[in-house]
């Protein structure tokens, strides 16, 4: 029997990660570097970037763009690719919360918001899956939400683009699984990251949150990894679209 840690390893493998300056996607890229793979760091910011470089070292590379700006996105694709290869990997999770009330939505906040949640992990896995169609192996990852089941307040547009994520994910399943290319999200409950930032400075509102999980407490940055490198992985080659909750069981009660 081979070796079940050689499933995790992602030596030769190239990573593309969205959203890599802060949060779970920087989180993503520090963990696919450590499995083995060269990773590709893409956001607007381009101090954190580099200080993301700086920490990865040689097997890390950075792209400075709006991934909200459609048309840039096949440009985008072929920048990446001229770094160390065309990615084989591509964890989509740059995203936007505008915590706008239902009543006080604005045609702005919405369209920036289905763009960046919804339009920019198809369109941009759409730019890539040509060069993961030619070597036969794939992985795509997208981020849903604990709003791709279930209502939050202020939470309309952000819903509506995480609740679209989840079927985005079984459509490209259905689209491009039979090319070797899977398609997965993970749904992470509640972590301290930039975008959940004024839900952990509520502590009465984050002990609520950690007391609804089944575990009792709220999401921990390595509590990611796992996940995550199992759907990048060899380890989930016959897992394709589906929604992986990290949620400490938030959605089971």
């Amino acid at each position: 029997m081979a070796d079940p840690r050689a499933l995790f390893d992602l030596s030769g493998r190239v990573a593309l990660v969205t959203g890599a300056s802060s949060g779970l996607g920087r989180q993503a890229a520090l963990t696919l570097a450590a499995a083995g793979a060269r990773v590709v760091g893409v956001a607007r910011r381009p101090d954190a970037l580099a200080a993301l470089k700086d920490e990865i070292g040689a097997q890390a590379a950075v792209a400075v763009a709006d991934l909200s700006d459609r048309d840039a996105l096949p440009g985008l694709a072929e920048t990446v690719s001229a770094l160390f290869g065309p990615p084989d990997i591509v964890v989509h999770a740059a995203g936007v919360n505008t915590r706008q009330p239902a009543d006080e939505v604005t045609g702005a906040g919405w369209d920036r918001t289905l763009a960046l949640n919804l339009g920019t992990p198809f369109f941009l896995s759409q730019a890539l899956v040509p060069a993961m169609k030619s070597r036969g192996w794939g992985r795509i990852v997208n981020f849903a939400s604990l709003q791709t089941t279930r209502a939050f307040p202020g939470g309309i547009a952000y819903g509506a683009s995480k609740g679209g994520v989840g079927q985005l994910t079984r459509a490209m399943a259905e689209a491009w699984s039979p090319h070797g290319i899977t398609a997965n999200a993970i749904g992470p409950g509640f972590f301290p990251t930039e975008l959940t930032r004024a839900v952990f400075e509520d502590q009465d509102r984050a002990a609520r949150n950690a007391a609804q999980t089944c575990i009792g407490r709220n999401g921990r940055m390595a509590d990611l990894d796992g996940p995550l490198l199992f759907l990048c992985s060899e380890a989930s080659a016959y897992v394709t679209g589906q929604v992986l909750m990290v949620d400490g069981g938030f959605t089971a009660k």
